[in-house]
């Protein structure tokens, strides 16, 4: 089983930055892809931003393309989110998510283990 530990979630205003980290438990996720989804209150869990295995390939939900940018450390079982320019409608809690593939994808389904979340809050 492995776990996922996502931190540096916070509160900040508009235009603000914020940086997420989320560690794996054991070095099983270094060829599989993975991502960020988050989800507001009342609301359906989203993708956010996805990654590869080796790093190359990312995609973004069209919501935070150009303000986003996921980055993994293969060898420290490590992703991150450096998220700029942050808005009140990102406010939510994020969840890091190992793939069952090689391959970023937007699809929940294609997530095999996710962490707990870790809150983000944006104020206008």
């Amino acid at each position: 089983q492995v776990q996922l530990v996502e931190s540096g979630g916070g509160s900040v205003h508009a235009g603000g930055s914020l940086r997420l980290s989320c560690a794996a438990s054991r070095r099983t996720n270094s060829n599989n892809g993975m991502a960020w989804f988050r989800q507001a209150p009342g609301q359906e869990r989203e993708f956010v931003a996805g990654i590869n295995w080796s790093g190359d390939q990312k995609l973004y939900s069209d919501s935070v393309e150009g303000r986003f940018t996921i980055s993994r450390d293969r060898a420290a079982s490590t992703v991150f989110l450096q998220m700029n320019t942050l808005e009140p409608e990102d406010t939510a809690v994020y969840y890091c998510a190992v793939g069952r593939s090689a391959y970023a994808s937007r699809n929940t389904g294609s997530y095999a283990y996710w962490g707990r979340g870790t809150q983000v809050t944006v104020s206008s």
